[in-house]
């Protein structure tokens, strides 16, 4: 077993080191470039067509446009928002929280691209249901020759999922249950199973009505929080700010807990963290932009990369200035230990109650939208047949996961949670023309008269 955990140790270091890093980075840029910083520049275009898709129409797909971007950031926003802005910071110093929005910025071109090809690409299989992601735009857009490409990244997402989705998430809300409300580990996962299960016979058409109701109540309310504890800390926001960019490009020395962290620290773990928390190139989020109830792939796509934005610019730098302003970033303590010191110096006994809370509310969301990704990699791998057996493994997982020690599972999930990127960022690169050309089109029908 120590032979494994090494082996799979090695390939986690190589999967989240300078080459992957360089190489999600160069596509978002050269995405961004290509796309002349629309992602960026229409910024307030794309929140008009989210809030636009809040209602059903009768255009071909499952869900309205809101609804999958809500399925998309359950999925997304979750512990690395929490416990990774924490992590980040704590190895990287305050210099970190720099990189995870550089990291944010060339991502939107990314997630903008992936839902543009998703729509574009995607199929509707046996059941009538509108199905897509990287496997599909791999297959549909490389053509037969690339095939196999689809296929690793379809096994990658269906095994990741379990870890990265499920059984970590699961394990998260019972540990913070535990720790701050002393419900005992297998309740946690009972509970679990239970409320997951009910949404997951639903189907996508369920995971939709949840994520659309649960996703805007818990950023919201969050984000109020973190607002709430930076206007506590208003005198300190000014340093804040000077110690992340001051820190994003020279050393930080070791103070206090902290132990110091070189600039490469700082883009390392920025970058690696920010990319964990919005998976901008991991390919997971097309799958769900899929379902969406449009014609228009560029809209989708509009839609799409405020996942990005919402994830990384708005509730991770909450979490980030949090834990700066309140100085605890030097305390010793890391993850979402880290976090919920922050919030309780500026609210005692408040503060870690919300971040419990928050962290529970963020994991099941996640394991809902991680369960779709799942049950479409697998359907592809396998047909529709696997659909249900995989959803009662996926329900089966949770308790598992919530009573487990989950060291070497959460190092596996992380090396194929990272490794699902490679064949995602090679599709995005060799379709880039599709979508450029898709974009340049739709913008130029806009500028004719009567448009």
């Amino acid at each position: 077993m120590e032979a494994i955990e090494s082996f799979v140790g090695q390939i986690n270091s190589l999967a989240w080191g300078p080459p992957m890093l360089v190489l999600i980075l160069g596509v978002g840029l050269f995405l961004s470039i290509g796309l002349k910083f629309m992602p960026i520049l229409k910024l307030s275009a794309g929140f008009r067509l989210m809030w636009q898709g809040r209602t059903g129409t009768a255009e071909d797909g499952e869900i309205p446009p809101f609804q999958a971007l809500m399925t998309a950031l359950s999925a997304t926003v979750g512990t690395g928002n929490i416990a990774g802005v924490a992590t980040a910071v704590f190895l990287g110093g305050p210099g970190a929280l720099f990189w995870m929005w550089l990291t944010a910025l060339v991502g939107m071109a990314t997630k903008y691209s992936e839902a543009v090809l998703a729509v574009r690409f995607r199929e509707v299989d046996e059941r009538g249901a509108h199905v897509g992601g990287p496997m599909y735009y791999i297959r549909n857009g490389l053509g037969a020759k690339w095939a196999w490409l689809g296929v690793l990244f379809a096994i990658f997402g269906a095994v990741a999922g379990f870890g990265i989705g499920n059984t970590v998430q699961a394990n998260s809300v019972a540990d913070v249950l535990a720790t701050n409300f002393g419900l005992a580990h297998w309740l946690s996962g009972v509970i679990l199973m239970v409320l997951v299960g009910l949404v997951l016979i639903g189907g996508i058409k369920r995971i939709g009505h949840v994520a659309s109701a649960l996703v805007p109540f818990m950023a919201v309310s969050y984000l109020v929080a973190g607002l709430l504890v930076l206007a506590i800390n208003a005198s300190q926001i000014p340093m804040a700010l000077e110690l992340v960019f001051t820190h994003a490009f020279s050393p930080i020395a070791a103070q206090g807990g902290f132990a110091g962290a070189a600039i490469w620290a700082a883009i390392r773990f920025g970058v690696a963290r920010g990319i964990f928390s919005n998976e901008a190139g991991l390919g997971s989020a097309p799958i769900a932009h899929a379902a969406a109830q449009t014609k228009n792939p560029v809209t989708q796509g509009m839609v799409a990369m405020l996942g990005t934005f919402i994830d990384t610019i708005i509730i991770c730098s909450i979490t980030g200035l949090v834990i700066i302003t309140s100085g605890t970033w030097t305390s010793g303590t890391e993850g979402a230990s880290l976090t919920s010191l922050a919030f309780a110096e500026a609210l005692p006994n408040v503060g870690n109650y919300l971040v419990a809370i928050a962290l529970a509310i963020f994991a099941f969301t996640t394991i809902l939208g991680w369960s779709f990704y799942g049950e479409r990699c697998i359907e592809f791998l396998f047909g529709v047949k696997a659909i249900v057996p995989y959803r009662v493994l996926w329900v089966a997982a949770i308790y598992f996961g919530a009573t487990s020690d989950l060291g070497f599972i959460w190092l596996l999930a992380d090396t194929l949670n990272a490794l699902m990127a490679v064949p995602n960022l090679i599709a995005l690169a060799l379709l880039s023309p599709v979508v450029f050309k898709l974009t340049r089109d739709h913008f130029e029908q806009l500028r004719q008269p009567g448009a």
